[in-house]
């Protein structure tokens, strides 16, 4: 890669606007060839004093105590403070989804504290996976979202400059940096891999602009969310609970968003099963009992009292702040 082309894909992360000079950034740093590009990025755009790392080992791989000496030699030729986390993986359960919670939580509380924002590299590449797997798993207009490239504290800057995953490489090879290959990425043992590995390739036999077409489609969507998010608002009139009677009223889009909204609002998690349960919970406003409760999922318990509608937690469940995948 020339030093023009490298100069101009800084200037895309710049002009996203994420990183600045001077600004306060803490990357997770995995030793993958994506994060070895944002650290040297970051460093470049705000300075190597207001830039730390945050490497978390699982413990999961062979290759786990090579990916941490890798993270810290690269911090070293940066001039970046490294902070090194050890974590043991449960042993039922989806260990990727373990692994991603303890990262952003570690992550969180160490940008929180030094008055930064918590940098993940995830890329367009990224996006286009999620947002096929999103919609093979789960249904509704949320899955074909995709990853913000910012929410809280958390930023994507590689997200919002369309970095692919062969731009990383690229840049890692111009700066003479070394990166760690996960070979797990690229097998078929997760779903993520058998995507990469089959589903895309298929798709862009069809048509060589599908990763094109499913970015676009992501970010026209996310943007149409904003305005139904605004629908909601002046639907609820900044209450936490509506009368049955007025949901039933609303056209049926209008009253599943109603319903979500206020689902995961008490549960501060996401809670796409809640609308699913619209019709049952009319027909319980409408049956004039005095008061009712309904379990929909995710944790939340819908309470129905005089045909008021709010949501609880239900027992035995706390509340979680959402975390992106």
């Amino acid at each position: 890669m020339s030093a023009t082309s490298t100069d101009e894909l800084l200037e895309r992360v710049r002009c996203g606007g994420l990183l600045e000079a001077g600004q306060k950034v803490v990357v997770c740093l995995s030793g993958g060839r994506d994060s070895v590009c944002l650290l040297d990025i970051a460093v470049e755009l705000c300075g190597s004093d207001n830039v730390a790392a945050l490497h978390v080992n699982y413990g999961l791989r062979d290759e786990a105590h090579g990916d941490e000496q890798l993270c810290r030699q690269l911090c070293r030729r940066l001039g970046v403070e490294l902070n090194v986390e050890n974590a043991s993986a449960p042993r039922e359960g989806n260990v990727q989804a373990w692994a991603r919670d303890v990262r952003y939580g570690l992550g969180a509380q160490l940008a929180s504290g030094a008055g930064a924002q918590l940098a993940a590299g995830h890329t367009a590449s990224d996006q286009v996976e999620t947002v096929l797997y999103r919609l093979a798993a789960s249904p509704g207009r949320r899955s074909l979202i995709g990853m913000p490239d910012q929410r809280g504290i958390l930023i994507r800057p590689l997200l919002r400059a369309r970095f692919t995953r062969e731009e990383t490489a690229d840049w890692c090879r111009a700066r003479g940096l070394q990166w760690r290959e996960d070979a797990s990425n690229e097998t078929a043992k997760y779903a993520r891999g058998r995507i990469r590995g089959q589903v895309l390739p298929a798709l862009r036999s069809v048509h060589p602009a599908t990763d094109q077409n499913i970015l676009q489609s992501a970010e026209i969507l996310r943007d149409e969310a904003e305005v139904l998010e605004l629908v909601v608002d002046t639907a609820l009139a900044g209450k936490s609970k509506i009368s049955t009677e007025h949901l039933a009223a609303l056209p049926p889009a209008l009253a599943r968003l109603v319903v979500r909204r206020l689902a995961e609002e008490a549960t501060g998690s996401l809670c796409p099963q809640a609308a699913a349960r619209i019709d049952e919970l009319i027909a319980l406003g409408a049956s004039g009992s005095g008061s009712a409760a309904l379990d929909v999922g995710g944790g939340a318990r819908a309470i129905i009292t005089k045909g008021s509608l709010h949501f609880e937690l239900s027992p035995q469940r706390t509340a979680r702040r959402p975390v992106e995948g």
